[in-house]
């Protein structure tokens, strides 16, 4: 069974840093892309990271460039998020799932619940 289980979020002031974990089970990590997401309260989720299988290739979405990198660990199955320069709008749930393809693409598995992130002074 598939399983995503994001941790790393908590509660920082604008201008501070997190890093955020995705650890996976279930399935071959080391042979999927996986992407980061993040979900603003009653709205879907948008896009925000990709990192190839290889972890070779990256992608963000506009909103993370300069700010956020993605990156991975095959032998320990998790996928990272380190967020800089964090801004209030960047407050929101963060969630990992594998794409269908690289990049900003539908996803293959169940989500998992998240980590909430919070931007404030």
């Amino acid at each position: 069974q598939v399983q995503f289980v994001e941790s790393g979020g908590g509660l920082v002031q604008p201008g501070g840093s997190l890093r955020l974990s995705c650890a996976a089970s279930g399935f071959t990590f080391s042979t999927y892309d996986m992407n980061w997401y993040r979900q603003y309260p009653g709205k879907g989720r948008d896009f925000i990271a990709s990192i190839s299988s290889s972890g070779e290739s990256t992608d963000y979405a506009d909103s993370a460039k300069g700010r956020f990198t993605i990156s991975r660990d095959n032998a320990k199955n998790t996928v990272y998020l380190q967020m800089n320069n964090l801004k209030p709008e960047d407050t929101a749930v963060y969630l990992c799932n594998a794409p269908g393809q690289f990049g900003n693409s539908w996803v293959r598995f169940r989500w998992g619940l998240g980590t909430q992130v919070t931007v404030s002074s």
